[in-house]
Formats: structure tokens, sequence, C-alpha cells
């Protein structure tokens, strides 16, 4: 896979080349800030582009703002975002915005070489991949949409599983439940939020969102039944 690197850290920067040409990916560049990024995609283009949040001048948006415009005008480019902390404000707008699959992790997770590795890979086949921390934070406020007053607690329970990606069956063996169980909740799920059947696999991805933009407040910890482990989840069918 052809990957390019934005990063403003030297030490990070290369250390992800390393890696990543170390999984047998190319690294078509490295850059220190945004600035020749539209550029520098056009020449080389990439399967995926690696970006840090706060890049140069100012350290505070210009990587995910970097990504959005990616997203936007080069659609089939997988993005991959690294946060020194959760940005709950850029997840959000990631997962609301348009484009093809991304990713948003914490820089923690580079250090477990093997799961980085497969977390780049997973965004380069077409998945999506949330940092727990990050479905965590944005999951588990207090909700002021109607729609999410009108689930279960099991049915949150089940959602938040739904939104890191997990299959029925992940979600089945994680609740202790039977898949049909599952599917049922689901089910419910879509009902309540009004999403129809119409949206074909897409109700997935558009469940997850609706709750995340229904909530409100800082966040008060994991979400039930989130472990610690990083999320993959499909693009689109989140299957």
């Amino acid at each position: 896979m052809r990957i390019l690197i934005c990063e403003d850290s030297v030490l990070l920067r290369e250390g992800l080349v390393r890696l990543l040409e170390h999984g047998g990916h190319e690294v078509v560049a490295a850059l220190p800030d945004a600035g020749e990024l539209m550029g520098r995609v056009g020449e080389t283009d990439p399967d995926l582009c690696i970006l840090d949040v706060r890049l140069p001048p100012t350290f505070t948006d210009e990587g995910i703002r970097a990504a959005l415009e990616l997203r936007r005008a080069r659609p089939g480019l997988a993005v991959l975002v690294l946060s020194q902390y959760v940005e709950e404000r850029y997840a959000s707008d990631l997962i609301a915005g348009q484009g093809g699959a991304f990713g948003y992790l914490l820089k923690d997770r580079v250090a477990d070489v093997g799961e980085f590795i497969d977390s780049v890979e997973r965004i380069g086949q077409g998945a999506t991949v949330l940092d727990p921390e990050v479905v965590a934070q944005l999951l588990t406020r207090r909700s002021r949409d109607d729609r999410m007053r009108s689930l279960t607690d099991r049915e949150r329970t089940v959602l938040a599983a739904l939104a890191e990606g997990r299959s029925n069956q992940a979600i089945a063996g994680l609740l202790f439940l039977s898949e049909a169980s599952v599917e049922k909740h689901i089910t419910a799920i879509f009902q309540k939020l009004g999403l129809d059947a119409e949206e074909g696999g897409n109700r997935r991805v558009l469940a997850a969102i609706a709750h995340i933009e229904s909530t409100a407040g800082p966040g008060t910890g994991s979400a039930p039944g989130h472990p610690n482990t990083t999320t993959h989840t499909q693009t689109g069918s989140f299957s």
C-alpha cells in the first residue's frame, strides 16, 4: 500500500516510516506540515494518508481540516488521523463527513506495532477504525434526543457495541446473547431511531452517528461493554 504521512514530530514521523516500510508498505512522502499536502497527494497518488490532528503553524486544527478536505476532494482516498488525546468535536466531524474509509486513533496505539499495522491495513482495505477511547467519550454522555431516550439500557449497550463496528456475532459473544436476540435489539434500535430499511447497510453507520450527534456534556467514562481494544468497522455496512 502507498502511504503519505503528515506529522510534525520528527521522531514520530520517522518512526512511522520505519514501521510501515518494515510492514511491507511504501511511504511515498513524509511531510512536517499540511502546506504541500494536497499537491503531494496529487503527485504521489497514495492509497492512504496518515495525519496528525495538530500541525504547524498554529497546532490547533490544521490536520483535521486537511483530513476533511482530503475526504471531500478525494473520496476514494483512505485517511487515518492520529491524535495525542481524544478531540471529540473533530472526531464527530470526521464521522459525519463525506468520504471514504477513515480512522481515528490515539498515538499511544502506535506503540502496539502489530495492532497499529493491522489498523492501517484495514483502513486501506475500506474499513473504518475508531479508537475505543473515542467511541467511549462520544457515546457515554447524557442524551438529549427523544429518540435516544426511547432506547432501553440493553439497546444502548448494543448500540455502543454496534458503533464500535462489531458484527452481530461479536456483539452476541460480548453480551452473552444469542445472535437472534442481537438482531432483535438492532431492529428495535433502527425503528426507534427512524431509520428505514431503504437505507440498507448504512443504517448501522447512521445509528452510530445519530447517537453521537445527540449527546452533550463531558464524557463520564467507558461505555458499557467497551473493551480496551482497537475497534474495526466496515465503512457503510459496519459489518
